[in-house]
């Protein structure tokens, strides 16, 4: 009996460890694959948390035929001339997980590009800016109490999101030609369960993760990618002023936000490389 119990334990030490090194060396620490490798007939993903923020991308979508899997209505069709599955996949960060695993696991998408708003971080950034992602932490993961630094992710070794070089670089001249009167800048995203409106929540961010903006959707799509290996960028919209001099409505905001940056997608979409 206790040789038998003995060996169970040992299976169960050997498929944690193999459970482990698996997500260790899923890529998620590392840059994607170059966009510009990918298959001819590749499908691009296309996340917003809200309406307003895949709308305009939705209407200017021909061929549409609608899915909906755990409450989120995907839809396939075509923009401006490629493939495409544009989602709204809700606030937060369990749902941007979830959307992107469906993405890359039930619609074959072989790239992720995640749009909306974000707070800024950074007072060089203006209200309406735009910031492509570099990198992107989930800055309210925080096991520091059992050894882990903060914003890692327990046993697996993750705690930087790296996104991908080609996409990063499609989204930037996208961004200055479609909207030239916009300043454009890359770096970290900060991601969490947390609308950060505080003076007190941006400086312990910026303590901790540096950081150009914040929201609460990017690294768990981010994330999600990294373990599917697939290549991401994140593009947001700049909502207020880092030091709190200036902001807007939210909801007033958004609309514009939204145009500008439905505008850089569609862009970037059309002239990414097969």
């Amino acid at each position: 009996m206790k040789k038998k119990i003995g060996m169970i334990n040992r299976i169960m030490v050997i498929s944690v460890m193999a459970l482990t090194v698996g997500i260790i060396s899923a890529g998620c620490v590392k840059t994607g694959s170059s966009s510009e490798s990918a298959a001819g007939n590749a499908v691009i993903g296309i996340i917003g948390a809200m309406d307003s923020e895949v709308t305009s991308l939705k209407e200017h979508t021909s061929d549409k035929k609608t899915t909906v899997i755990a409450g989120m209505e995907f839809i396939e069709g075509t923009l401006r001339g490629r493939s495409v599955v544009i989602v709204k996949c809700g606030v937060g960060k369990v749902n941007a997980g979830i959307c992107a695993n469906t993405l890359i696991n039930n619609f074959g998408c072989t790239r992720i590009i995640n749009t909306g708003v974000a707070g800024s971080l950074n007072n060089d950034i203006n209200i309406g800016d735009i910031v492509v992602s570099v990198d992107a932490v989930q800055h309210d993961m925080d096991a520091t109490a059992l050894g882990f630094e903060k914003g890692e992710i327990p046993y697996t070794d993750m705690r930087v999101f790296s996104a991908d070089a080609g996409l990063r670089q499609a989204a930037v001249r996208a961004a200055k030609e479609s909207a030239p009167d916009i300043n454009v800048f890359e770096g970290r995203i900060c991601s969490g369960d947390q609308f950060v409106a505080t003076r007190e929540q941006k400086d312990e961010i910026i303590s901790g993760f540096g950081g150009m903006c914040t929201e609460m959707e990017g690294a768990a799509m981010a994330q999600a990618c990294c373990l599917n290996d697939t290549p991401f960028v994140i593009i947001r919209a700049i909502s207020d002023k880092e030091d709190g001099s200036q902001h807007v409505q939210f909801e007033t905001f958004q609309a514009a936000a939204a145009r500008n940056c439905a505008n850089i997608v569609e862009d970037m979409v059309e002239h990414l490389a097969d």
